[in-house]
């Protein structure tokens, strides 16, 4: 598995406007609140999906990917790896652009379908890192 490099990265991140995030907790105190919330403040637009979540951050919340009525420029992803199959299923659908995991989410077959399908595949990376690495 071989992410993008960081300049690739810093294009994806230059280029989107809005990130479906999920699994997003609407808990200030766990991991996907406080990097959303980064991003959100960062000036993209965060569309939560969790179906146990009716608003998060501000924005209405999705059941699934599928739910969301527009296009998505990044699905990030704050799931544990094995729930990352089905997720990339619901991926395809939408026909988003970026599919990117969080740390230590990881799946090599998922990365290996993704990509080998043209989709820009970022796994076990922190997207409020990298934005603040590559700002």
């Amino acid at each position: 598995m071989n992410n993008p490099s960081r300049e690739e990265i810093k294009e994806v991140l230059d280029n989107a406007k809005t990130i479906a995030v999920v699994g997003l907790s609407p808990n200030p105190n766990r991991t996907s609140y406080m990097v959303s919330e980064a991003m959100q403040k960062a000036g993209y637009r965060i569309i939560p999906v969790n179906p146990a979540a009716d608003e998060v951050l501000g924005e209405k919340s999705y059941a699934s990917l599928k739910d969301i009525p527009e296009r998505v420029d990044i699905v990030n992803v704050f799931r544990r790896s094995e729930f990352l199959e089905a997720l990339a299923e619901e991926f395809i659908e939408i026909d988003s652009p970026v599919f990117w995991t969080q740390l230590n989410v990881v799946d090599e077959n998922v990365f290996n379908r993704l990509s080998g399908l043209g989709y820009t595949v970022i796994m076990d990376r922190c997207i409020k890192v990298e934005h603040a690495i590559l700002k």
